[in-house]
């Protein structure tokens, strides 16, 4: 149906379709002194396409950490005029001075012999001075060991850090391992870790062997018979006298 509510054929329904896919959006019809003219709704917004990654800034050991400097990892492209524009234009942040490095990766060899490089460790360093200070997050190594638990236990709710490390080395040994003889995963990766399991495996072996010799010994004692003639599957005569001799 169209717009008043009248049955359309294919061919209209597939023209209506094909207008509205195929209209200016922004755009709308006004009708000023019986002629028809398009006006143009709202206003361009042009999106950057370009990645401004924040590092943290370099900061000699013994130093304390300068909150006027930020680092910024861009393209190769980009100059200081773009970073100024663009940390102004899109956040509102002012700057003092702008420093950019150049950074090229080193020469890596393939498995076939030729040379080649890698994309991301070939970028530009802008460090950029501010205005206004900005304290960039306390790393893990500066926090006391109240505020380190504190951020891993918030780390660990938020994007399960523990777990996805354990799924990993499981993928890992089961990827690598699967295909061994009589392989099976007893949930421990780490060699000390297999030592200890195996040690307490023994050791647990170690005292129900004790306790059986021990539960013999008071049956021997007080002449209770440890074998039965009467029950079904009964070990044989001889076994008796050689645990009774």
């Amino acid at each position: 149906m169209d717009q008043r509510g009248r049955d359309m054929t294919e061919a209209q329904w597939l023209d209506a379709l094909n207008e509205r896919r195929t209209r200016l959006r922004g755009l709308k019809v006004t009708d000023s002194n019986g002629e028809k003219e398009l006006e143009v709704v709202g206003q361009r917004i042009y999106l950057p396409n370009i990645t401004f990654r924040m590092v943290r800034n370099h900061t000699p050991t013994g130093k304390p950490y300068n909150p006027y400097e930020a680092t910024f990892r861009i393209p190769m492209s980009v100059t200081k005029t773009d970073v100024r524009s663009y940390l102004s234009a899109v956040y509102g942040v002012k700057t003092t001075y702008i420093r950019t490095a150049n950074y090229f990766s080193p020469l890596y060899r393939r498995y076939n012999g030729a040379k080649t490089t890698r994309s991301y460790r070939t970028y530009k360093r802008a460090v950029v001075g501010l205005v206004d200070p900005f304290y960039y997050p306390e790393a893990m190594e500066d926090m006391t060991a109240e505020d380190r638990k504190k951020r891993m236990e918030w780390l660990n709710e938020k994007f399960a850090l523990d777990a996805l490390k354990r799924w990993r080395r499981h993928e890992l040994v089961r990827t690598s391992l699967s295909g061994s003889k009589n392989w099976r995963f007893t949930g421990h990766l780490r060699r000390d870790k297999i030592l200890k399991a195996v040690a307490r495996s023994r050791s647990r072996m170690v005292r129900e062997v004790e306790d059986v010799k021990e539960e013999l010994a008071n049956k021997r004692a007080q002449g209770i018979p440890i074998f039965s003639d009467t029950k079904r599957g009964s070990r044989p005569s001889k076994w008796k006298e050689a645990l009774f001799a």
